[in-house]
Parts: C-alpha cells; structure tokens; sequence
C-alpha cells in the first residue's frame, strides 16, 4: 500500500491553485473548506487542520465553477505540516479525469487573471482572461494520456 501511495504522490504533473473547494466524509453532512494546495488528473492534495485516515472515501466539490465538480476521491496519503495537514486523493471515477481537466484549466486562467491584474494593473473579465490564456499557454498544456 505504501508503494502505491508514493506512486500517486509523483505520477502526474501537479499544477499549485489556491482555490477553495469543500470536502466531507462520504455520507456526512458537515463539510470543511480546505484550500486546494495541487490538482492533477490522477487527483488533488488540500491542506486543512483536521487529518483523515488512509483509505477514507471524501465527497469532494468545488464550487466556484458552473456547475460546481463534484467528485469521489480515496486519501492516499495525509502528512504534517504548518498549515496542520496536506491530505492527497486519489479520484476513484475515471470519467472524473475530463471534469479534472477542465477544473485544472479554470484554475490556471483564474490565476492567469490575478497575475495580470498585479503586474499589469489590467482588470481582465474571465472571458478576456480565458481567451489571453488560451493564445499564450494552451499550447504547453500538458496533454492527457
């Protein structure tokens, strides 16, 4: 099990995003709002201070596109940090990988927009800021395999 944790750990490329997303036990009504720390096509890493048990099934959502991504992920890996934990999950639906992508895209964009607006002072829209970073970066997006 240890093998195939550190496996998940390093077989994608991770893209950082500081994107909110919410996460909760499989069946439990309550959810927490870590910060997304890494997302990649095998899965995400979030940092929050509450640990939880190798093995566990989250309900993961993020919200803040439309319509939100909700996915099923696997804790395959929980270690200390400053922040109190960063917990790394693995998505347990393949057809999730498409759904990843796109949420991978979006966080790119987003903080393609944000770095405009600092080093430029350019207040770009998410359709001027989608279509600038789609001429200058799509192409060294990573392709999935």
């Amino acid at each position: 099990m240890a093998k195939q944790m550190q496996k998940h750990q390093r077989e994608f490329i991770r893209h950082p995003t500081d994107i909110p997303i919410e996460v909760s036990l499989f069946h439990e009504q309550s959810r927490e709002q870590p910060t997304l720390s890494n997302i990649s096509k095998g899965g995400l890493a979030f940092v929050q201070d509450r640990q939880f048990a190798l093995g566990s099934i989250l309900q993961i959502r993020i919200p803040f596109i439309d319509p939100p991504l909700l996915a099923q992920g696997q804790v395959v890996w929980c270690h200390p940090c400053d922040q109190g934990y960063e917990i790394g999950v693995h998505f347990l639906d393949s057809t999730d990988i498409f759904n990843v992508r796109m949420v991978e895209q979006v966080c790119h964009i987003e903080q393609y927009k944000r770095y405009v607006e600092k080093t430029e002072g350019r207040t770009l829209s998410g359709e001027e800021a989608a279509l600038e970073w789609i001429q200058k970066f799509a192409g060294q997006f990573p392709a999935l395999h």
